[in-house]
């Protein structure tokens, strides 16, 4: 499974984490492995924006680009490719990345792995009959001692006791939100993984859309 890996780096993308079905994912018989499929930075957000979804002005270009893209190369490898939008049917990301073992949920509960941290996030999955051989590095929250997601929230809205969303929008709107809107979420930032590697109009994009 070389080349799938080297098709998916052709995008900006790398498997994150490797999951063995189960009768409960609902996925064909012939799948052995989900590959779980994130962005690799920087060079994710430079291959998306060269994109014709990226440019043509209409909506949802990420989802689009990644629909294109994954469906694309999951034909190639006579698979197939589930995405975290556009349910229903709704596919579980979250337990796929738990079990995988590549992720943890971190103590504000996002997910974190050992390549972007707390920016950790999936473009798809693809169901395949031969596993892709990659060794992916641990989860990273076990041994971070600092924590400094714990108390990075400038508006308290994101700590171990849970998320309060709108706390958050309403701290966004406001005039200190705009580190937050300009550069990501600062708890995500505070991750001493992943942070440095991600492009800032990309964090930029993503909280804009967020806070629509």
């Amino acid at each position: 499974m070389t080349n799938f890996i080297g098709d998916l780096e052709g995008y900006g993308l790398r498997v994150s984490g490797i999951v063995l079905p189960s009768a409960d994912d609902n996925l064909p018989d012939w799948a052995t492995a989900i590959a779980l499929i994130s962005p690799t930075e920087p060079q994710f957000w430079s291959h998306f924006c060269e994109s014709t979804e990226w440019r043509d002005g209409k909506s949802d270009p990420v989802d689009r680009w990644s629909k294109r893209v994954l469906d694309e190369i999951a034909a190639t490898y006579d698979g197939v490719a589930y995405f975290p939008f556009g349910g229903p049917p709704f596919y579980p990301f979250y337990s796929w990345a738990i079990r995988s073992g590549a992720f943890c949920a971190s103590p504000v509960a996002f997910l974190a792995d050992g390549t972007a941290g707390l920016f950790s996030s999936f473009r798809g999955a693809i169901a395949l009959r031969i596993a892709p051989d990659v060794k992916l590095p641990p989860p990273p929250c076990a041994t971070c001692l600092p924590k400094p997601c714990v108390t990075a929230c400038p508006a308290s809205a994101l700590v171990p006791a849970g998320y309060d969303v709108a706390a958050c929008h309403g701290y966004l709107s406001g005039a200190e939100g705009a580190d937050c809107l300009n550069n990501g979420c600062a708890v995500r930032r505070s991750c001493p993984i992943g942070s440095s590697e991600r492009p800032t109009a990309q964090s930029a994009y993503f909280m804009s859309e967020f806070h629509k």
